[in-house]
């Protein structure tokens, strides 16, 4: 199952992050919250498999 550790302000944070994650092998998705819209302003949840949570957050922790 998919777990939401972090809800980030917009689109380029949450790729930022994501790109820290896979760096450390973790696996990711992002999903948007909201109705999509042209500027990317929306917030975007970032989700890891639940067994990788707790390394999840010491990754965005230590951003």
């Amino acid at each position: 199952m998919w777990t939401v550790v972090f809800i980030a302000p917009n689109k380029r944070e949450a790729e930022r992050l994501q790109q820290a994650l896979t760096q450390e092998g973790l696996l990711v998705k992002l999903r948007n919250i909201g109705l999509p819209s042209a500027n990317d302003n929306n917030s975007v949840e970032i989700l890891v498999p639940e067994s990788e949570v707790d390394e999840a957050l010491e990754v965005i922790n230590t951003i």
